[in-house]
């Protein structure tokens, strides 16, 4: 069995997006950018609470949680895990500190 992937959960996304808003949460927050953008903010508060905890099993949980609502929020703006993916692969090209050096421009 193949492991999940952040491909397949943006997959399910889209495919529950194009779902009655009255019978799926994930299209609810598909139609609604900002409902989606306050549920990740709120999913990503709630793990960092769980990290300064140290609580792994909260964190596992919430961290889940974020990815989901990231990965709806994304979809709610037409912004697919792809680019998102790509971009990531653009960085890794590169040291962190390099990278990071390269957006301030210092």
């Amino acid at each position: 069995m193949s492991a999940f992937t952040l491909a397949d959960l943006a997959r399910i996304v889209a495919e529950r997006a194009q779902a009655s808003p009255d019978e799926s949460y994930t299209a609810r927050l598909a139609a609604d950018p900002a409902r989606a953008a306050k549920k990740f903010g709120e999913e990503a508060v709630e793990a960092v609470i769980a990290a300064i905890e140290n609580d792994p099993k909260a964190l596992v949980a919430e961290s889940a949680d974020v990815l989901y609502h990231l990965v709806a929020l994304l979809q709610s703006r037409g912004v697919g895990i792809d680019a998102v993916m790509a971009e990531l692969e653009r960085r890794t090209a590169q040291s962190g500190l390099a990278e990071k050096a390269a957006r301030s421009g210092n």
